[in-house]
């Protein structure tokens, strides 16, 4: 008998392309819609509150801000953190005594290779997924006794919606020419490569065995980028990824014009 799951952020990118994996992995499901304000305290206890069996949530919900750390503004940084990190541990929070109740639990947060490394342009993004990998490893540990799993999973880029915002100017106003520049390129270069990323329903696949599976990983990474930027954030020098880092984000210039680079 299939196990009810919430799937936040569903309405477009890897939260659709998660709901129809797991609707399509078992015969006789069914998909109910709920409108719910992740960043609403309010909207999420009315919610939730309507889910009595609920077996798992995946947490999907979010965005990217972008933008140089010192050009984006307080209000900002306050909405993406709410969003990629208060409103994945507030969802837990009201899950977590029915799950615990029943003995049993899955709660999936759908982080970023950018948990893991940071990059420039992207530092708020980047710290959102930093605190949002921090404090699930404590999650995990705290409620694993209860019979409750807790899974990060961890995806590169992949052709959603939530780069839209790089492509469509969705950067602040740049304090330097510099970061203008860097923008300017950011925004030639989503717009160019959106179309080419990889297909999101790799992402959904492995949310779909972390939810299968009895004893699931404590990480997932997924993408071919991700595997090897966490390899060359572990194994390189850190002045040598600074620079490559810089170089990729146009906040830098090769030491020599190669033509086929651009």
């Amino acid at each position: 008998m299939p196990k009810s799951v919430l799937v936040t952020g569903a309405n477009s990118g890897i939260g659709l392309v998660t709901v129809l994996e797991l609707a399509a992995a078992e015969r006789g499901v069914t998909v109910r819609t709920e409108l719910m304000d992740v960043d609403d305290d309010a909207s999420c206890r009315e919610v939730l509150g309507r889910q009595d069996d609920l077996f798992a949530v995946v947490n999907n919900a979010g965005y990217a801000q972008s933008g140089a750390v010192e050009d984006v503004t307080d209000e900002q940084a306050r909405a993406q953190l709410e969003t990629n990190l208060l409103a994945p541990v507030r969802i837990a929070r009201l899950v977590l005594p029915g799950m615990r109740a029943r003995g049993e639990g899955r709660i999936v947060n759908v982080s970023s290779v950018a948990g893991r490394m940071s990059t420039p342009l992207m530092g708020w993004y980047c710290a959102s997924k930093h605190a949002l990998e921090a404090v699930t490893d404590a999650l995990r540990m705290e409620v694993e006794p209860d019979g409750v799993r807790v899974v990060l999973v961890e995806p590169g880029m992949f052709g959603t919606d939530i780069w839209s915002a790089a492509k469509e100017g969705g950067f602040p106003p740049p304090s330097t020419a510099r970061y203008a520049a860097a923008y300017a390129r950011a925004q030639a270069v989503s717009s160019r490569g959106a179309d080419r990323l990889p297909d999101p329903v790799w992402v959904a696949r492995t949310i779909r065995v972390a939810l299968a599976n009895p004893v699931p990983l404590a990480r997932y990474v997924v993408g071919a980028d991700a595997v090897g930027g966490i390899l060359a954030e572990t194994l390189a020098p850190t002045v040598v990824t600074d620079y490559v880092k810089a170089v990729s984000s146009g906040l830098r210039a090769l030491p020599v014009k190669i033509p086929f680079l651009g």
